[in-house]
Formats: structure tokens, C-alpha cells, sequence
């Protein structure tokens, strides 16, 4: 199997389209197609069930899903750590406006280490997982149950109550707690991407981070469970209720099973021990 073949199989399966994944390869789709088949016809299996409204994968074609963003992106975290070898680094995703103070105490802790790297932030919108499927961060902060941590090692840090962000003038505003049966059914429950950037059918808005979702909130047409820690530096006008029955949100920090990376070991050891309680 060709990386190239592998590449184009991981774009269709993941859009589940030919036409988008052309496009996010720049080809046309006749070779694409093209070269789906004859890797079917090559591993002897369908990868994909065709039909005039809908691409789906079979059993087999989510096994290969699988495999293949894996070996992608272990090639393309190969490659850019050979190009930096001389500049050794690593690259650590994050969602944007999440975890800031975690963030902060992490970074300057591991940069006190002896044989600290330069650490490369990247700053997501909603999932940080994909990047360390597809090479391009080598490790990551993650929230789980939001965040799926299949397939890669992972250490909690912090585990934490939810809360319901609402504006002040909201009719629930004043309830000193409320229930996820308070929130769950309000068509202004704001809706997060899924990790292959569709969202799930519903009358909330559709929001991308955490900037617009507190400005929608703000404005009085959203509103959002999430965890303790976003209740720090809240925008004048927002509240925060405890949800009682609220799933608990850990936040952990995680890299890709394979990786034998000294400066991922070191960050993650950071981050453990800034994470940890203070004495007393």
C-alpha cells in the first residue's frame, strides 16, 4: 500500500465524499475515485458503501480508517522531527482560550528544566485530538468525555465539576444549582462541532470557540455546560450555576502510543506535578 493511496482513502473516509475530499487534496475526482478502487481491489475488501446520496465506510474501511490516520500521522511527526533536528522542539495543541492557567504554569515550569525544548503552541478551535492523529502536534491537552482518548496514552490532571453559563438575564440566572434536566432540552444550548467538524441536528447555535460562544451567551442566544475552571475572568454580564448531575470533565494530557520522545516524557512529568495539590 502506497502512502499516497493511503492518504486519499484517509481524506474520502474522513469527509464522506469525493468531491470534498478532491478538493482538500487539490485533485479531481476521477483519479481519486479512481484510486479508491483499486485499492479495494487490491486488498480484495469494500472500504466504502457507494450509493447516489451517500458514502458510508464498511467494517473493513473503519478498521483501515484507523490504522492509516495513525501511520499518517506518525510519518508526518517523522518527518518534521527529522527537519528539526537541529532546532529540537515539540509541538503541544491546545484549545484556544481553554486551560490558560494550566497552560501558563505548565510552560514555565518545563522551561526551568534542564534539556527543556522550544514547545510549539498549537492553539485549536474545538477537538485537540485530531492533531496528534495527523502528525501535527506531539502531544496535547484533552477533556474528557468531550475529548476521545482512544489509541493514545494519556494522564489525568484535573478532574472538575460542570456549570451552566448563561447571561444574567437569562430567566435561570438566579437558581442557586440546577439539573441537566433543567438545560438539556433549551433551544439555546449551544452546539460544538463533532471531531469530523459536522454538528448533530438541533435548534442551538452553532458555535466554533469559546470566544463566540461567550459572546452568544452574552447576547442572550446561547447558553453551555462546561467545566469549574471557565468561571476564572468570565465576561461582565455572564453567570455561572453548578450543574449537580453533570458528568465530571477531566482534563488530561495526552501524546501518541508510539511516540519515544525524551521531551514528551519530561513535558508530561511537568505537567503531573504542576497539576498535583500543593502540600496542606
Amino acid at each position: 500500500m502506497e502512502t499516497r493511496e493511503l492518504r486519499y482513502f484517509v481524506a474520502v473516509a474522513e469527509e464522506l465524499h469525493f468531491g470534498r475530499a478532491a478538493d482538500r487534496l487539490g485533485i479531481a475526482q476521477p483519479p481519486l475515485s479512481r484510486t479508491i478502487a483499486q485499492l479495494e481491489h487490491r486488498l480484495g475488501v469494500a472500504l466504502l458503501t457507494r450509493t447516489s446520496r451517500k458514502v458510508s465506510l464498511t467494517d473493513a474501511g473503519a478498521v483501515l480508517l484507523a490504522e492509516g490516520t495513525a501511520i499518517l500521522g506518525a510519518i508526518a511527526a517523522a518527518e518534521r522531527r527529522t527537519r528539526s533536528v537541529d532546532r529540537p522542539s515539540l509541538v503541544l495543541a491546545a484549545k484556544a482560550g481553554g486551560s490558560n492557567e494550566l497552560l501558563a504554569k505548565l510552560l514555565d515550569a518545563y522551561a526551568a528544566e534542564p534539556g527543556a525544548v522550544a514547545v510549539d503552541l498549537l492553539l485549536c478551535e474545538a477537538h485537540t485530538r485530531q492533531p496528534l492523529l495527523d502528525g501535527r502536534a506531539d502531544v496535547a491537552i484533552l477533556h474528557e468525555p468531550y475529548d476521545s482518548t482512544a489509541g493514545l496514552d494519556v494522564e489525568a490532571l484535573r478532574t472538575e465539576s460542570q456549570f451552566a453559563i448563561l447571561s444574567t438575564s437569562h430567566p435561570l440566572a438566579g437558581a442557586a444549582q440546577l439539573r441537566m434536566a433543567d438545560v438539556i432540552d433549551l433551544p439555546e444550548l449551544a452546539r460544538w462541532p463533532e471531531p469530523d467538524g459536522t454538528y448533530l441536528p438541533g435548534p442551538g447555535v452553532e458555535v466554533h470557540n469559546l470566544t463566540q460562544l461567550f459572546q452568544m451567551i452574552a447576547l442572550g442566544r446561547a447558553i453551555a455546560v462546561m467545566p469549574e475552571v471557565v468561571r476564572t475572568g468570565l465576561l461582565e454580564g455572564l453567570t455561572a450555576i453548578p450543574v449537580v448531575d453533570a458528568p465530571k470533565v477531566t482534563t488530561a494530557i495526552a501524546w501518541p502510543s508510539h511516540s519515544r520522545s525524551r521531551a514528551v516524557a519530561d513535558l508530561v512529568r511537568v505537567a503531573t506535578e504542576v497539576s498535583s495539590p500543593g502540600p496542606g
